[in-house]
């Protein structure tokens, strides 16, 4: 026979941890076809009458109620009761997986009132033989409309895989129906058009019958079912106990197709799969129900599925088909055991590219069938080279990560060092300048018990060498508490900024890290190191913001900046031996120093 490929498989065990499930999901397959959406087109839409041109198919798309038409379908006949002389036509142009139905009456904005009670379905998958739909108790008649407006949504139950579909009204007597109807499921991606196998046989289990028959098979049935597909492709599979279905009510054995292998002498039984083109397929599944009482058989077979001795459950066993093209398939399934049945059958495959000159290959079993696990897959480059991809770009994305965390420690590190640094070397103090002023402190005694008065006076600009630092001051040495008396006439700025550069060779800036503090007394300029605003012994008062004019920023640094501002009313807050030898009505110039709220607490402490 041309274009047929056989399959020998000794099923003699179906415990496979598996979770493949089959081709198509009733539960899932529900989308619109295209009636309500415009997918399918008015060509498409075909009836066996109308009544007027307002009224011809193409207006019973379901929720169209425009005004090119009266709102649907109406025959032209009134319908009858029989509901098999009109109808309403609708061509898929493929095979699709049809699981619900939705009608709609005609309502023509209140003009109309006209609409189905009841209807019939019938189908064809090549466009010449029709089928009655049935559901799984053999009803034919479906419900319909109880007015003109409303949808009504009817699941089809067994689902029907085919191509064209009629909509035919039944009415308990003559009387005129119009009709708008969709269809709801998905494209059936197999291509299996028909399978060919015998009729099913009845079991007496535990004192019932249990029927292991096709019930919903819709070809002919004569000891061998024939041009029809049936339970193996409705999409539901058996339970793991047969004697239960999915479906409510059925009797046992309904999730079934099986056979006694008393009846067939050669062991085994055969299966013929038609398709509607030669195609390339990949493997078949199958959902298969084994009971076993005895040893499994040892010896070799063509195809062995995965043993498992533990669990007795329904499982999906996947055949690899190597890539063969053809339009026809036929499978041997042997026995192992007394019973052997199925409930569900799925192909994987996809059209084929193929040489019409090429010879056809020999009828007969193949010679070399793999017989490894059947979840085993062919071996393909592009998967390889796929896989080896994503592994580099997820190897290049995790080396990136710890980069970016890598750069972020060393970064904290690299803070936490500079703020260091700046704690412990670079805090500095800015002693201000201005002009007439004078602030006078009250004594303090040195180390060596002499009393000194520790003031500020005129501080005279230093030398041009030191208006404009450069560089980095280093710390001042620290001075011993002793007083140089100089001569009168060494008072002034340049006799000052000789006292500085001989305490230092290295002279600094004015901005330096600490503050010395100058005193005059007796007409002479004397250096000490005692720091007027770290004095133990100051009372420091809280200055009104709202009396400060800030000028102009004199510095920052990492946590605090020093501004120039003009106080009023300062002697409001100075002491009574303290006193400001300038113009009452005058604001006075003083330096501010700021802290910033991110500062640390060693910036905290030295502030």
């Amino acid at each position: 026979m041309e274009n047929v490929r056989i399959c020998q498989v000794i099923v003699t065990s179906l415990l496979m941890a598996t979770t493949i499930k089959a081709q198509v999901n009733p539960e899932v397959c529900r989308y619109p076809l295209g009636m309500s959406g415009g997918q399918i087109q008015d060509e498409d839409i075909s009836a066996s009458s109308q009544w007027s041109d307002s009224t011809a198919a193409r207006f019973g798309r379901l929720d169209l109620d425009n005004g090119d038409g009266d709102g649907a379908w109406c025959p032209g006949i009134t319908s009858e009761f029989d509901g098999h002389k009109q109808y309403l036509q609708v061509d898929l142009r493929s095979l699709h997986f049809i699981t619900l139905v939705g009608t709609q009456g005609r309502h023509a904005d209140g003009m109309g009132n006209e609409f189905a009670q009841r209807y019939r379905i019938s189908y064809s998958r090549d466009g010449t033989n029709w089928v009655a739909w049935h559901d799984r108790r053999g009803r034919q008649v479906i419900e319909g409309n109880k007015n003109a407006y409303d949808v009504v949504l009817k699941d089809l139950e067994p689902p029907i895989i085919a191509r064209y579909v009629r909509f035919m009204p039944v009415t308990d007597h003559s009387m005129i129906v119009c009709m708008r109807v969709e269809l709801y499921g998905c494209e059936w991606l197999d291509g299996l058009i028909s399978y060919n196998l015998p009729d099913g046989h009845q079991m007496f289990y535990r004192g019932m019958d249990v029927y292991f028959n096709d019930s919903v098979y819709d070809g002919a049935s004569t000891e061998r079912m024939t041009k029809g597909l049936g339970q193996l492709t409705d999409g539901t599979w058996g339970l793991d106990d047969f004697l239960h279905s999915h479906i409510y009510g059925m009797w046992p054995g309904y999730d079934y197709v099986g056979w006694n292998n008393k009846s067939f002498p050669k062991g085994y039984i055969e299966m013929i799969f038609d398709f509607d083109h030669i195609r390339n397929f990949t493997s078949i599944k199958a959902t298969c129900f084994f009971r076993s009482g005895s040893e499994w058989e040892s010896d070799p077979v063509s195809f062995r599925p995965a043993v498992d001795r533990v669990s007795q459950r329904a499982r999906f066993v996947t055949v690899p088909l190597g890539d063969r093209t053809a339009s026809t398939i036929k499978c041997r399934f042997h026995f192992s055991d007394l019973w052997l049945l199925f409930s569900e059958v799925a192909f994987q495959s996809g059209s084929a590219v193929y040489n019409t000159s090429m010879s056809a290959r020999k009828q007969g079993l193949p010679t070399n069938i793999p017989g490894d696990d059947p979840t085993h897959k062919i071996d393909d480059s592009n998967t390889r080279i796929l896989i080896g991809c994503l592994v580099a770009i997820i190897a290049i994305l995790l080396t990136i990560i710890v980069i970016i965390l890598w750069r972020q420690v060393w970064q904290k590190m690299l803070e936490k060092a500079s703020r260091r640094m700046l704690d412990d070397e670079l805090t500095a103090r800015l002693a201000f300048q201005t002009q007439n002023f004078s602030f006078h402190h009250s004594s303090l005694s040195s180390e060596g018990g002499s009393t000194l008065n520790s003031t500020y006076e005129r501080i005279f600009p230093l030398c041009a060498d030191y208006q404009e630092p450069s560089r980095l001051v280093r710390k001042l040495t620290d001075f011993e508490d002793s007083t140089e008396n100089l001569d009168d006439d060494t008072i002034g700025p340049s006799s000052c900024s000789n006292a500085l550069a001989a305490a230092d060779p290295d002279p600094p800036h004015y901005a330096e890290a600490d503050i010395i503090s100058l005193q005059e007394s007796s007409d002479k300029c004397s250096i000490t190191t005692v720091n007027l605003f770290t004095a133990t012994d100051s009372s420091m008062r809280e200055f009104p913001r709202h009396k400060l004019t800030f000028k102009e920023k004199l510095g920052e640094g990492q946590f605090g900046e020093v501004h120039l501002c003009e106080a009023e009313d300062m002697r409001d807050f100075l002491d009574a031996d303290s006193s400001i030898d300038q113009n009452p009505e005058f604001p006075v110039r003083v330096a501010v120093k700021t802290l910033r709220e991110d500062a640390n607490k060693n910036a905290r402490n030295d502030f």
